[in-house]
């Protein structure tokens, strides 16, 4: 990269932050992130990979969602952006470990203190840094993905000790939490939470009670999912949403920007990482910062899911 960079904690790099800034662990960073899982699972090749990410990187963004069992993909920022730049926040997410072969996806619960601080070591040495931005937790208590038991079975504050340690010695910038309840989260509260990545949907509202607690405190909202998903159970597609077509229509932009640019209105402190392995959607992506959702779209499209009941855990 060519232009200047800011030490941490500065601007987001040349100023074009992609849907404004918001702070995640004390870093700015731009609402519209990248997930960079969809690059392994897209079979794109290495070239075109490297090239997607740097295209991100060239466009503002400068929070990536990673993680080691996701496959090649921190091998992949590694190539593309190291030596990294002040400023960009690397996320990963620990609590399983890849094991190809395993069904009915390759991974298998890794939610043991010990096994948490391996997978951060895994994530520093793949990545090739000393310090990762955010480190998010991805519990294994119910679906979607895989669901621990046994002695995988493991008490949430014994994994934030853990995590906390890690962060007091600074390898890590912030603890995150994934796939939690609202229980979950007010149990966190003490061992300072920098975000939370669940489920959440313009057609499944059912995590509202968790994204009403982090309105209550601050915390960061990184929706997974955000446009629904054909490959888990009974989980709809926002794009396939008629009233979404509708409203896309009217607004001259696609249905899939508008399931995104709903999410950046609902809450200030949303942070999106949609994933693409596409030029093209990459930029429709990011161009999600231009659409404007007029006050009766808002309305008409959040009556397509009421939210979750306020006391529900």
């Amino acid at each position: 990269m060519t232009e200047s960079i800011p030490e941490p904690g500065g601007p987001v790099p040349g100023g074009n932050a992609p849907g404004g800034t918001a702070e995640l662990a004390g870093q700015p960073v731009a609402r519209i992130g990248f997930g960079v899982m969809q690059l392994e699972r897209s079979g794109a090749g290495r070239d075109a990979a490297l090239a997607i990410l740097r295209q991100a990187a060239a466009a503002g963004i400068n929070h990536l969602d990673t993680a080691q069992f996701y496959g090649a993909c921190n091998e992949l920022i590694r190539a593309a952006l190291a030596p990294y730049p002040a400023g960009l926040v690397l996320a990963t997410k620990v609590g399983a470990v890849r094991v190809p072969g395993a069904k009915p996806v390759p991974l298998v619960p890794a939610q043991r203190p010990a096994e948490l601080r391996a997978q951060v070591e895994a994530n520093l040495a793949s990545l090739g840094t000393e310090r990762l931005g955010l480190v998010n937790l991805r519990r294994l208590d119910a679906r979607p993905g895989i669901i621990a038991d046994g002695d995988q079975r493991v008490d949430l504050d014994d994994q934030l000790a853990e995590l906390s340690d890690l962060r007091a010695a600074g390898k890590i910038g912030g603890i995150g939490l994934s796939n939690v309840s609202a229980a979950q989260l007010r149990q966190a509260l003490p061992a300072g939470i920098a975000c939370v990545q669940n489920s959440y949907s313009v057609l499944d509202r059912s995590a509202e009670p968790v994204l009403d607690r982090c309105r209550e405190h601050g915390i960061d909202w990184v929706p997974f999912f955000p446009l629904g998903s054909s490959g888990f159970g009974g989980m709809r597609k926002v794009t396939d949403e008629p009233a979404v077509a509708a409203v896309a229509a009217v607004l001259g932009v696609t249905p899939a920007q508008v399931g995104l640019a709903w999410q950046l209105a609902h809450y200030d402190k949303t942070l999106l990482i949609p994933g693409t392995a596409s030029p093209a959607h990459l930029a429709e992506n990011i161009a999600v910062a231009d659409v404007k959702l007029p006050a009766d779209a808002l309305d008409a499209l959040d009556r397509l899911a009421p939210p979750a009941p306020a006391g529900q855990p």
